[in-house]
């Protein structure tokens, strides 16, 4: 292993600071981060960006101690990793945070921010009773289960958590891991809110619920992290995510870098990056509910309004009378079972009109609707735009 120099070796003056990024693109948070490096550079170069890709698990690429640079941005992975980097005597900006003995100024998402805008999304959605899944040993996973469960406790004495290690998520079978999963999840007080604190343990969570047959989101809704769009649409359901603004991140790393590199001193301390804002999917909208009628009537109609179900079937499926279930409803939602109904299908609607060219007429006869007109009419009354104004804002957004 190199020694570390005491100095930073002379170079020849160059128009274009030359910058490594040793950040890894496997990830949606790498992949962001980049993104935020780039428009930066842009802003201040030009930049000559050398990219190291890989993963978080792979170490420093071996010519960075004889590389003539000027700078580096990096996710420092391990102490190994951080003295080589102070080896080479350059500026070093890290976006990770796993190594603060290394001392590198870092840029970094707030986590502690993450975990309270989890818990304070579930708790709109009227759950009272929290728990937490994350990765032991991880101190990004553990500063969003401490956010997260000291804000649950103001409601739920007795958070539930589960935390798994690295190691045994390598060392056991898929389908061990998934039944033992599935058996902490069956064992939750519930209806329950539940954290997981990344979209790809939150992938695992949704699949054991299905495979213990728990209802999402009514009797457990999932929040997960980082906003990793085409993993939280795979889901099902898909997931809903808190977007961490990686993008800050890299971009606000960029800048601190560029004045490292200008010859200004570190700043005092860390930088963190606000979340951007929670990404609702089907994976926790949903309204929380203690009535089991009620929660099993919201289920049917999600899995049905789309279909021409009326309220008596919702009723039945619900194991009571109508006009029993019509007086829960409105004790627990303020509102009817059809209108309970009606705004389902609205909502599949305008899924459908603002991310697919499917005729109107189409998305109509799928969601439930007698006509396209009928179709419009709600729409207007409910959302005040008619669906040609939602296609139209879709595309200028590049949503279709």
């Amino acid at each position: 292993m190199p020694a570390a120099r005491s100095s930073p070796r002379p170079r020849p003056p160059r128009a274009a600071p030359r910058v490594a990024l040793l950040v890894e693109t496997s990830l949606a948070s790498g992949r962001d981060i980049l993104r935020g490096i780039a428009r930066a550079a842009k802003e201040r170069g030009p930049w000559s960006l050398y990219h190291a890709p890989g993963s978080l698990e792979e170490s420093v690429p071996r010519w960075i101690d004889r590389w003539q640079g000027d700078g580096i941005i990096a996710r420092v992975t391990s102490p190994e990793m951080a003295h080589l980097l102070r080896g080479t005597g350059l500026p070093v900006v890290d976006v990770l945070g796993l190594v603060p003995e290394a001392a590198f100024p870092l840029v970094h998402v707030d986590n502690a921010a993450i975990g309270r805008l989890a818990c304070a999304h579930l708790a709109e959605r009227g759950f009272r009773r929290f728990a937490c899944c994350g990765i032991a040993g991880e101190n990004w996973s553990q500063q969003r289960r401490d956010a997260f469960l000291a804000q649950a406790r103001a409601t739920d004495p007795s958070p539930s958590l589960l935390e798994t290690s690295p190691a045994l998520q390598s060392g056991i079978p898929w389908e061990e891991r998934q039944n033992r999963l599935a058996h902490w999840l069956q064992s939750l007080p519930k209806p329950v809110g539940l954290l997981v604190c990344s979209d790809q343990l939150g992938s695992d969570v949704l699949e054991a619920c299905r495979r213990a047959a728990i209802s999402v989101p009514d009797t457990i809704a999932v929040v997960g992290v980082d906003n990793d769009e085409p993993l939280c649409e795979v889901c099902q359901p898909a997931l809903s995510s808190i977007w961490p603004d990686h993008a800050a991140v890299g971009y606000q790393a960029a800048a601190l870098l560029d004045q490292l590199m200008s010859g200004h001193p570190p700043p005092p301390g860390p930088q963190f990056i606000a979340p951007k804002t929670l990404i609702v999917r089907q994976s926790s909208d949903v309204l929380a509910v203690d009535d089991p009628a009620v929660s099993a009537a919201l289920h049917f109609i999600r899995e049905h309004a789309c279909h021409p179900i009326t309220t008596d079937e919702v009723a039945r499926h619900a194991g009571t009378s109508r006009s029993v279930l019509q007086r829960r409803f409105q004790t627990h939602l303020g509102q009817t079972i059809h209108t309970q109904i009606v705004q389902a299908r609205l909502k599949r609607a305008t899924e459908l009109i603002t991310s697919t060219d499917l005729p109107l007429l189409d998305i109509a006869e799928r969601c439930g609707f007698q006509h396209q007109e009928y179709m419009g009419k709600v729409i207007k009354d409910r959302l005040g735009r008619t669906p040609g104004d939602l296609r139209r804002a879709a595309r200028r957004s590049g949503g279709i």
